[in-house]
Parts: structure tokens; sequence; C-alpha cells
């Protein structure tokens, strides 16, 4: 390829290479304790996690939110499922000749919504306008800064009571070793579905509503009063497919999914089945997948199902030094691999 596609973008492997041969070739190289090129979800400098995110959803509305909910919810996830605690925003915000003043409103209104939901603040931003049929209305950019938090220690502390050996001080995707077991916290597929169904107009007959959310809160609540978890990521682009691939190939392990344990709702099983899509490479906005040690496995299942956010939460697997990759077993017995995707079969739904 000698130029960019769609599937560039789309957080699977063609994702993965561009930003290896193109973005890690000429920047990186800092001292820092998680720099850009582990590829975490964020990065770490001197105990203060930092991320950047890009938002281009289309439609900027859709069933459960928008684009301004998700701008804040993608940033904070990240910083939440490395273990620290989100603190401040910063928004740019590209608008389009054309936009409507109220449709601007509503967005900006929807991220101070969700950053009070949150409990951070947005502090800083920029704002620019481009001409006329430039971008699909508009297009956010957040980044966003967490602190270390006590959460935090207290699940490591409870790590290292299980695993002695263990050195990191953060969730960090290298983290998993055989025998941790795998939580989601929800059912998958839910976002990527619902914007999908209802940009095409397809009308499954489904009430299908995306489950953007920022989840902070829920993630500090399992360090901090339960623990023992190791690595946490939340499945956006590439959907759990993707997130758990990264897991195996960072972690050196294999990693075990039972097919019957995933939790899926009827409406977007029927979807994907009826579009051909693989409900584990849909993008989800809402949800957490947790590896954690095996002796607090079920004491984090039983905290996630009291939480709003987590309970049709399930351990759905475990890592494994029997298997190379992800292997799926199917709920007739078999066993497949379960590849990372190319890229997310629904194009702009983040």
């Amino acid at each position: 390829m000698e130029r960019i596609t769609m599937s560039h973008g789309a957080g699977g492997i063609l994702t993965l290479q561009l930003i290896k041969k193109f973005m890690l070739k000429h920047l990186g190289g800092s001292p820092f304790e998680v720099p850009l090129e582990a590829l975490d979800d964020a990065a770490v400098v001197e105990d203060w996690v930092l991320k950047s995110d890009g938002h281009t959803v289309k439609p900027l509305f859709f069933p459960g939110g928008d684009i301004g909910r998700l701008a804040v919810s993608g940033t904070v996830n990240d910083i939440a499922v490395m273990g620290a605690e989100p603190v401040a925003l910063a928004a740019g915000i590209i608008l389009e000749e054309g936009l409507p003043l109220k449709d601007l409103e509503r967005v900006v209104a929807s991220m101070g919504e969700t950053c009070r939901e949150a409990g951070v603040w947005i502090i800083t931003g920029d704002t620019k306008v481009v001409e006329r049929g430039s971008l699909g209305g508009m297009v956010i950019t957040t980044s966003g800064i967490g602190r270390r938090s006590q959460a935090l220690e207290h699940n490591l502390s409870v790590v290292k009571r299980f695993r002695p050996e263990f050195k990191a001080r953060w969730l960090l995707d290298s983290n998993l070793k055989p025998g941790d077991k795998i939580i989601v916290s929800g059912t998958v597929g839910d976002h990527g579905i619902a914007l999908l169904s209802f940009r095409e107009g397809y009308g499954f007959g489904y009430e299908l509503q995306s489950d953007v959310a920022p989840l902070n809160k829920l993630a500090l609540k399992l360090l901090g009063e339960v623990g023992g978890i190791v690595a946490m990521k939340d499945p956006t682009r590439g959907g759990l497919s993707n997130s758990l691939n990264e897991w195996a190939e960072k972690s050196k392990v294999g990693i075990l999914i039972r097919e019957e344990a995933i939790p899926i709702r009827e409406g977007v099983r029927a979807a994907c089945e009826m579009l051909g899509i693989d409900p584990l490479e849909v993008g989800n906005e809402g949800k957490l997948v947790i590896g954690v040690v095996p002796e607090k496995a079920e004491e984090v299942l039983e905290a996630l199902r009291s939480h709003p956010q987590g309970r049709e939460a399930q351990i759905i697997g475990e890592a494994t030094d029997s298997y190379e990759g992800v292997i799926l077993e199917t709920a007739i017995g078999g066993r497949r691999i379960l590849p990372p995707p190319a890229g997310d079969p629904i194009p702009r739904i983040c």
C-alpha cells in the first residue's frame, strides 16, 4: 500500500503496522517509565499518566451517546485502565463551516455532563473551523492526565500477596501470566452495532444502544476494594479480539476464551449474523477487560456485578502456556484461533 486507507485507522493489524513503521521510526525514545513504544493505553511520566485521543465518529449523535460523551469517556477510560485516577482534560474541537450552533451546544453540554459524571475537568483547549464538506460536522481531540492512586497501591499489594515476583507498578498489557483469569465487565459489541444500525438505517427491530460511559469510578472501586488485578483494557477499536491479542503478544502467553461465556446481547448477535460481522471484533466504549490473579477472580466478578456498569460481567477464560495467541473454545466444543482483526468492520464509530 502506498496510501492511507480507512483500515489504517481501525485499530487492528494495519493500524499497528502503520504505527510501528512510521510513528515509532521517528518518535519515541523517551526515558519515561511507560513510553510511546510500549504501545499501552497511555504513557507514564513521573507517576502521572498522560493520554491523547482523537474522535471522528459519524454521525455526531447516535442512540446512547454523541461525540462529546465519547471524547470524554474514551480518554478517561484509557487513563483509568492503567490504574490511575483521571484528573483533568484538554479538548481540541475542529468545526466544519455550516455546523448548526445548536449542535455545537448540544455536544459541549454533553461533554460537561460526562465530565461531572466522571469527576474530571476540562481545563484548556482549542477551537478551529475548516471549510464546508471537510469533516462531517466536527472532530474532537482530547488529552488527559491522571495521578497514581491509593487504589492502585492497594491493588498491587494484593497482587504481590499471591505473586511475590510481580514487579510492575502499573496495569500494563505485558503483565499477564499463565493462570490469570480474564473477565469482561458486560456485553460486547453494543456500541459499534448500535451506531451502525442507526447510521445506515438498518432497523433490525431491536432497541440497540451504545454503551459509551466513563468507567474510572468502577475501575477504582475494583482496585481499591478488591485488588488482584494485573491488567485492564477498554476494548474499543478492534473489539475484544484485538484487546486479547495485544495482551497475548505483549505478555507472551496464550489466552483461552470460552465462546459461551462471552456476554452478547441477542439483538447484537442477530445483527452481526445478518451482516456477517464477528461481534468480538466490534468496538465498545463502556466495557472493561480485566486480567486478575486466579485467587481473586470471583471477588472481582462479585464486585463488578454489584455495580450498575458490571451487572452482566463474566469470567470468559484464562491465560495459559498451552497455546500461543488467542484460542476460542466454540459452543460446540471445538477450538479455533481468534486472530487480531485487520481492521474494524465498522468505520468511524469512535
